[in-house]
């Protein structure tokens, strides 16, 4: 008899579950995004979650959770419940240096978080001043090794992808470089073009009217593949830095223990609205490329960019007050 017990209470809480994950959703999704609102990472958010909303028949609600350059909102969502009803905007640019450069920290990105999917992917673009004496990628490394710790940096501040990316050209390129950090990079790019820095990694959709106005210079950009937002331009890779890839990819992730079925229901509605030309013209404006895969994708890359950052950051030495 218990026995019999046993197995009826077994079948009945396998039922239940079932139930719940076909309701699913049965209430309004919180979609944090951990920046201001106005950024690229919340344009991304409110991009996918009218289209999401209507994929899943329920509310998607974007909640911005500023703070500790994304730590408050991710540690949000890795404290919530794993039912599915709340879920982070995360971006490799935030979390894969995160522990490196925040080693007191609690929160561990690729193993508190479990992914629905990658959403877009936005390589920088090397930009340098007007008066930089180069045309192209191997004069301005030969000019920069003629003149090393003279040529000037600027990011939008300590730890940001502009900085490690500059960190990470340096090493591959054997060039030495003088980081100038600024408190965003529409600052830095201003005191470009006024010819008080020598050159950024940005994010194409913040230089490209300058670059297209002639008032900047584009050397490359820095992804594996050639951006879609300008795709006249060549990789740094296809220019003499084999190998070479630094990009921020964004991606929907979920706290650590949210079943698989809910993962998969929102992958299928994240890709639906990805695949909309409306949708993928709207991250061309940002800078952008739309990113298909499944929920384990982005798991592997954040876990491989982690490692990637982290060792970058650890040979550099830097430190988040450096």
């Amino acid at each position: 008899m218990r026995a019999l017990m046993r197995a009826l209470t077994g079948a009945l809480f396998c039922i239940a579950a079932a139930t719940a994950a076909a309701a699913y959703p049965d209430k309004p999704i919180r979609l944090v995004v951990p920046f201001p609102p106005g950024g690229n990472i919340d344009a991304t958010a409110r991009i996918i979650a009218s289209g999401m909303a209507q994929r899943l028949g329920q509310t998607v609600i974007v909640d911005n959770r500023a703070g500790a350059a994304g730590l408050v909102g991710a540690e949000v969502v890795a404290r919530a419940a794993p039912d599915g009803y709340t879920v982070l905007l995360g971006s490799t640019g935030a979390l894969a240096p995160l522990r490196a450069l925040h080693p007191d920290a609690q929160l561990r990105p690729e193993q508190d978080f479990v992914s629905a999917g990658p959403i877009s992917r936005a390589s920088l673009v090397l930009a340098i001043g007007p008066t930089v004496p180069a045309n192209n990628l191997q004069e301005f490394i030969a000019y920069a090794k003629a003149n090393p710790g003279k040529l000037t940096m600027a990011s939008a501040g300590v730890g940001t992808a502009a900085h490690l990316t500059g960190e990470y050209f340096q090493k591959q390129s054997g060039t030495k470089l003088l980081h100038v950090p600024y408190k965003g990079s529409s600052l830095a790019v201003s005191d470009m073009l006024g010819g008080h820095v020598d050159l950024t990694f940005d994010q194409l959709a913040s230089t490209l009217a300058q670059i297209k106005a002639g008032k900047l210079k584009a050397l490359g950009v820095t992804s594996a593949k050639r951006s879609s937002v300008m795709p006249e331009l060549p990789t740094l890779a296809e220019q003499g830095l084999p190998g070479f890839e630094a990009a921020t990819t964004t991606g929907l992730l979920f706290p650590k223990g949210t079943p698989a079925d809910v993962l998969a229901r929102v992958n299928t509605a994240l890709e639906e609205t990805l695949k909309e030309e409306n949708t993928a013209r709207q991250f061309r404006d940002l800078g952008a490329d739309v990113a298909l895969g499944a929920p384990a994708d982005f798991d592997k890359v954040l876990k491989s960019e982690t490692a990637k950052w982290s060792a970058v950051i650890k040979e550099a030495g830097i430190t988040a007050q450096n």
